[in-house]
């Protein structure tokens, strides 16, 4: 069946340029779907005829626009007969693409992100971590919908990044998605690589970040007191799943790992040492140094609590980090902690913290 094909013609009226011209853009249609891209050409608004889609008058200017518009629409139609008569299947956006020369894979932005973010994840556990994983697939995410909102398609050529594309995603990230300045750069360094590697590549002849700068804040670390902690130890939960995130919670701070170290930890990592006690000997997944713990009582009895629960080797069964991180900030407001609590605030301590420790030891879970 053949599809219902339209090439219009239109002036940019909401965005006139500081010289009071008009951009010209072109709006693909077919089967009622639209695509639509900047014709580069910038116009009188007073001269745009808008029923022909065509400029008025005999100038030179109005001939030589005129001339543009009709080379074109005529690339266009070339366009939709070859896919047409290829595929059998057409869409306005393949259309724009076959038209703009973005038929070859990997010269769109998310599709060369997409890419990266499959070879990623075959790397993951043996040279990525999967944190820096996830973190990959929310700043893809974050663009496809920065993309849909602002350009109104689903993908977007490289080519058509520009400096001023950069700074408004930054701006999206804060004021759409609500972030603070330190998870917007934690976005846009993986944002920033996945274009020096498209610049490497040679799918980039400039790099549109070159002028751009954010700078990470510095952060005052908080801790929760003695006091604190024995408001967590001490609080009851209806749901077993907040008495599993607050008891992983009180297991990293007495160990002292992050939430990554403690979902990594199998039973190869417990070991008794020559003197009885039972260590944890393992390697942090950030830095990858050696690290021994000794264990306290309250690490102890959460490991044997949760004894046979995890799947696999793995040491405990930890839930995946969103609804640990999510977790903890419910549980601790329901101890009648007024802080913020994240998870990796478990691993900071004040300075008295090791004095006391050996008076929290005893307390069960």
């Amino acid at each position: 069946m053949r599809s219902t094909f339209k090439v219009l013609f239109y002036l940019k009226r909401n965005a006139p340029k500081k010289n009071g011209l008009i951009p010209v853009m072109c709006r693909i249609t077919v089967n009622g779907k639209i695509a639509q891209f900047s014709c580069k050409l910038d116009v009188e608004e007073k001269s745009w005829n808008v029923k022909s889609g065509r400029v008025s008058g005999r100038s030179l200017v109005a001939q030589e626009t005129n001339r543009m518009l009709d080379k074109i629409r005529v690339g266009i139609n070339r366009a939709y007969q070859q896919i047409n008569d290829r595929d059998n299947y057409v869409t306005a956006e393949k259309v724009r693409n076959a038209y703009l020369g973005l038929g070859m894979n990997h010269e769109t932005l998310l599709s060369v992100f997409r890419q990266h973010n499959e070879d990623y994840e075959k790397q993951v556990g043996k040279l990525k971590s999967l944190r820096s994983y996830w973190k990959y697939c929310t700043v893809y995410k974050h663009l496809a919908e920065f993309v849909e909102k602002r350009y109104k398609v689903s993908d977007i050529a490289l080519k058509e990044l520009t400096p001023a594309f950069i700074t408004d995603f930054e701006l999206f990230l804060r004021v759409e998605k609500n972030h603070c300045n330190n998870t917007v750069w934690s976005y846009m360094m993986p944002f920033r690589k996945i274009i020096y590697m498209a610049v490497n590549n040679g799918l980039l002849q400039r790099d549109p970040f070159f002028a751009y700068n954010i700078t990470k804040e510095e952060t005052k670390r908080g801790f929760l007191t003695k006091e604190e902690i024995r408001f967590l130890i001490d609080g009851t939960f209806k749901k077993p799943s907040y008495t599993l995130i607050r008891d992983l919670f009180i297991f990293c701070i007495f160990t002292g790992l992050s939430w990554t170290d403690m979902a990594n930890l199998t039973q190869a990592n417990l070991q008794t040492s020559f003197d009885g006690h039972l260590w944890l000997n393992t390697n942090r997944q950030k830095t990858g140094v050696e690290t021994n713990i000794r264990l306290l009582d309250v690490a102890k009895h959460i490991i044997e609590k949760y004894d046979g629960m995890a799947e696999r080797d793995k040491l405990l069964p930890v839930p995946c980090y969103d609804n640990c991180k999510n977790g903890i900030k419910v549980i601790a407001k329901r101890c009648g902690i007024e802080k913020n609590v994240t998870w990796h605030i478990a691993r900071h301590r004040n300075h008295s913290f090791s004095l006391k420790f050996n008076s929290l030891q005893n307390i069960s879970v």
